[in-house]
């Protein structure tokens, strides 16, 4: 069984024309293990995290009781690019299992919405947010390397606590950034084959062949995102992370949080008197 479907053009080309839909239940069932083994890990295996800190009382003593963490505007961007994500998946695949209803429309709609609040979110993450807050750096690989090697029981230093958002989190973004970008791209040439409100319908805008690998693209990068998602919402309902998950409604979470998980070296809030420090605490 292959992982893609096939068919013979006009022009006697076998050329693709999307994935074998028996991927839905590859990446719902590869959500589901990750879920449960992860959680069989922390329940049984994982200890509590030693962590190296050298915060300062007096710099303790700064911190307000609440920590901002997410602006309104990144909270509304996140919620409704949730609820666009959520109707892209349902409309696309509940039809391939069974449950049928006019799905187009809506499908290019939430596309449409989709591909505006992440074009807002890039332009709001540029110039008003800290950029490369959610990009990797030395030092989350440096304090991954401590843990890893703490993990298989070799002696190493405690890695620092984390920045605004830990490595784990910067490699997701990362991978959920280029499936969003695939579907994205190739959602909107797609869109030329169906009647939308902004332009044309041209079905003959690309070859067969050059049809079918976008089909193709955009097939694989959906699977995807189902395991995707349902990673996320994993964790974020996980009892260690509900105070992260709160702050994306409330836009902040406690002092004893923040410190608890983060250091103020590496996410250091604004506002405050003492001088900014780079991730290094220098």
């Amino acid at each position: 069984m292959g992982i893609l479907e096939w068919a013979t053009s006009p022009l006697g080309q076998r050329v693709p024309i999307h994935i074998a839909w028996f991927l839905i239940w590859v990446a719902l069932i590869a959500g589901l293990v990750f879920l449960i083994v992860h959680a069989i890990y922390v329940r049984y295996f994982a200890g509590e995290m030693d962590f190296a800190s050298d915060t300062s009382t007096s710099e303790t003593l700064e911190l307000p009781p609440r920590i901002p963490r997410h602006s309104l505007a990144a909270r509304l961007f996140h919620w409704i690019m949730a609820a666009a994500m959520f109707v892209l998946l349902f409309t696309a695949f509940l039809p391939k299992v069974g449950i049928q209803f006019n799905w187009v429309t809506y499908h290019w709609i939430a596309g449409t919405v989709l591909t505006i609040s992440i074009l807002f979110h890039v332009v709001h993450a540029t110039f008003y947010l800290d950029f490369w807050s959610i990009w990797p750096d030395r030092s989350d690989l440096e304090d991954t390397w401590k843990r890893l090697q703490r993990f298989i029981g070799k002696r190493a230093e405690s890695p620092r606590k984390f920045a605004k958002y830990p490595l784990e989190n910067k490699l997701y973004h990362g991978v959920v950034m280029l499936s969003g970008l695939a579907v994205i791209i190739t959602g909107i040439c797609m869109m030329f084959r169906v009647r939308t409100i902004f332009f044309p319908r041209n079905p003959y805008l690309f070859s067969d062949m050059t049809w079918g690998l976008m089909y193709v693209l955009h097939g694989l990068a959906g699977v995807g995102l189902i395991t995707l998602t349902i990673v996320h919402v994993y964790f974020a309902v996980r009892p260690e992370k509900l105070p992260i998950t709160a702050s994306m409604i409330v836009g902040s979470m406690s002092r004893e949080f923040y410190l608890k998980e983060h250091d103020p070296k590496r996410w250091v809030i604004e506002g405050l008197s003492h001088p900014r420090r780079t991730a290094d605490g220098d």
